[in-house]
């Protein structure tokens, strides 16, 4: 179910307001372009700077407007347990398919209490959690052996990689066994991900290319030569536009090229801005390499 190309949601604003109408529209972008699920409220739909109001909407606007078309990975994640255990029950509640939980930020706990956090997460849920290890924004990384205690819980069913160690994949795959979903958490490593035994991505660039994303997702989990080749080629595509999305902190850019497809404008919440000129013109030029512009 969890699997393809998963798009990390952009959160459009206006006047430093949910922009509502744009985020609807949004969604059914991707509904009607391939996107095999869809996560609201994560790290590039701008969850810190979400009130607690704000976070639930995008969840509940999310579920209703996909109606089951698409799967619906909430973003639930907290340093602080109790919020993430709050946010998780509600998202459960409104009809998430799942949760992404993100390793607990600025804290620092040890590997006891990563597994402390997501066990009071679990035990209050019933629905699947996916752990997102991401060191280079939480400080923290969760080894393989903590994710692999976690892998015994009822919910605990797979992880989001931003750790960009492809050795990682085979390692889980290895002490967890294929039922562990594995999904990349860097759009510029997913052919090697799934090489290796991963089964999709969580993407930012799925924001702004949802067809190219679906399809390079499609090719590249296939056991097919011609179907390798494919995603090859699609990922030569994809690449350009990968790498401008993160010349500048995620999501600024990404809503940049929003902006220019027509999908919504281009706003930040501080500490967030807007992305400087040198690269407007690598996002362009990206965008027109893969005839997106």
């Amino acid at each position: 179910m969890f699997k393809g190309s998963n798009v990390a949601l952009i959160t459009p604003f206006k006047n430093n307001k949910l922009d509502e109408d744009a985020y609807i529209k949004l969604i059914h972008f991707h509904i009607n372009n391939g996107t095999n699920g869809l996560i609201p409220a994560g790290t590039t739909g701008e969850s810190p700077t979400l009130s607690h109001n704000e976070h639930q909407k995008v969840i509940e606007l999310c579920i209703k407007e996909s109606a089951g078309k698409n799967p619906v990975i909430a973003g639930t994640g907290s340093n602080s347990t109790a919020e993430a255990v709050s946010l998780t029950t509600h998202a459960e509640k409104v009809g998430a398919d799942a949760v992404l939980v993100v390793t607990p930020y600025y804290n620092k706990p040890t590997q006891e209490g990563l597994y402390q956090h997501y066990k009071a997460i679990n035990d209050q849920c019933g629905i699947p959690i996916i752990i997102y290890n991401i060191p280079s924004r939480s400080v923290i990384d969760m080894s393989v052996d903590t994710m692999a205690r976690l892998f015994e819980l009822k919910n605990i069913a797979g992880v989001k990689d931003a750790t960009g160690d492809l050795e990682r994949v085979n390692q889980q795959k290895k002490k967890m066994g294929k039922e562990f979903i594995q999904l990349t958490g860097n759009d510029d490593n997913a052919l090697e991900f799934n090489k290796r035994g991963g089964v999709g991505a969580i993407s930012v660039t799925a924001n702004i290319a949802p067809k190219l994303c679906a399809e390079f997702q499609k090719f590249s989990t296939s056991k097919d030569s011609k179907d390798i080749n494919e995603a090859q080629r699609l990922d030569k595509i994809l690449q350009p536009i990968h790498n401008s999305m993160f010349i500048e902190s995620n999501p600024s850019p990404v809503k940049y090229a929003a902006k220019l497809l027509g999908l919504c404008g281009d706003e930040v919440r501080l500490p967030l801005v807007q992305i400087t000129e040198p690269t407007k013109i690598a996002v362009k030029k990206a965008l027109a390499s893969a005839d997106l512009l």
